[in-house]
């Protein structure tokens, strides 16, 4: 193990650079390379946390200088990119690429999740037949999982529908199709297999018992330490899923850097990854719901102190964006918007009309609010450009 420490602010401008926090790339005007970039992005990260639809536009806009709306939805659109249950079991989004491989690898997370409370719903049932069955079903037309799940009851009587739509979503990898998360454009969670959205021949065997090999989950690994390193091997598996992980950080130790954090954890990295200073100035961010920057680390506190991570967790489940002023988080914000015009569709994103209001609610005092409202107003001419549009700060609790 190495004797180098790094500060918590060295691995906060680590991360910030990583996450294109620190320096925000700006996007070319052409449009191929423009899409290119967009994509290019995407696959560094890993992905974007997409439980919700719209998150991950916002995390691109935060990321990417000159980021547009329809830089995401178009791929969406055209089948280059896609959100489907991968790390943690939960939805991402993802690039077309990326999708099969990264679900294979990711396949024991779902295989353990589905042993959990849905798999007790489904003793009995075999999971070859419910996956063709399902696969067979959502192939045939896109479904909602309240759809798929009364059409497998028809098989399967004795067990609960939303079990098996459940099962369905482990064995089977499952795309939401258009209009879903399309900017501007409303529309149910409608599933079909990644294979038929993309156009790619379906494995003919499937094993769910067995784990990825060494060799396969090296480059995931790697992958990780680009876009979220230094990291020990436990922030690995918090961000994945995945157990098991320290033979995969064992053989890759001959091609990485090691350093230990301020507690004496041993942290992995990529040799030529960048490690900016700890006083390198950060700029004021503010930072999709649900972000990677937040929840892909076991030990949060390079970004959020621990007292400040637990005002996230709200009532309704919504994991709220944040506020980073000198790298860390420093409040949570809101976007609301109040519409004039009746008819338009309810939660529709970037109408024209109306009121858009960032609230922004810091944790604490701050000298100078002017950059707060700036990047406030700059999101505002993003996500609402014919709205009129506010900033607000909530009383500091």
């Amino acid at each position: 193990m190495s004797s180098e420490v790094l500060s918590l602010r060295a691995l906060n401008r680590a991360l910030l650079s990583r996450q294109l926090l620190l320096d925000r790339p700006s996007l070319p005007s052409d449009p191929d390379h423009r899409r290119a970039r967009v994509i290019q992005t995407i696959e560094h990260l890993v992905g974007l946390q997409a439980q919700a639809p719209f998150p991950p536009y916002y995390g691109l806009w935060s990321r990417l200088d000159g980021f547009r709306p329809d830089d995401l939805a178009s791929l969406l659109t055209e089948r280059s990119a896609v959100r489907i249950a991968l790390m943690r079991g939960t939805i991402h989004l993802v690039s077309a690429a990326d999708c099969l491989p990264l679900r294979r690898l990711l396949q024991p997370v779902l295989d353990r999740g589905l042993r959990g409370t849905f798999g007790r719903q489904l003793a009995g049932v075999d999971p070859g037949a419910l996956a063709a069955a399902g696969r067979r079903l959502v192939e045939s037309a896109p479904m909602t999982f309240s759809q798929l799940g009364e059409a497998l009851a028809e098989y399967w009587p004795d067990h609960p529908p939303a079990a098996l739509a459940q099962g369905v979503r482990a064995l089977v990898p499952l795309v939401q199709v258009p209009p879903r998360a399309v900017w501007g454009r409303a529309g149910q969670a409608l599933h079909t297999s990644a294979e038929q959205w993309l156009g790619q021949p379906v494995e003919t065997v499937r094993q769910p018992s067995r784990s990825p090999g060494l060799a396969e989950l090296s480059d995931l690994v790697t992958r990780y330490l680009a876009a979220f390193g230094p990291a020990t091997a436990r922030d690995v598996a918090a961000w994945s899923g995945l157990a098991g992980l320290r033979p995969v950080m064992e053989q890759l130790r001959p091609f990485l850097v090691t350093f230990t954090d301020e507690q004496g954890a041993e942290l992995f990295d990529l040799p030529s990854a960048p490690r900016p200073a700890g006083d390198v100035p950060a700029r004021v961010r503010l930072v999709a719901e649900f972000d990677n920057l937040v929840l892909a680390h076991a030990d949060r506190s390079r970004v959020v102190s621990a007292e400040n991570l637990k005002r996230f967790y709200t009532i309704n489940g919504i994991f709220p964006g944040s506020v980073l002023i000198d790298g860390f988080v420093a409040g949570l914000w809101r976007l609301a918007r109040e519409r004039r015009v009746k008819g338009e569709a309810e939660g529709e994103v970037g109408a024209r009309r109306g009121t858009a209001t960032v609230t922004i609610e810091l944790f604490g005092p701050v000298a100078d609010r002017d950059l707060l409202v700036e990047e406030a107003r700059r999101m505002l001419a993003f996500c609402a450009p014919d709205a009129s549009h506010d900033v607000r700060f909530a009383p500091i609790a």
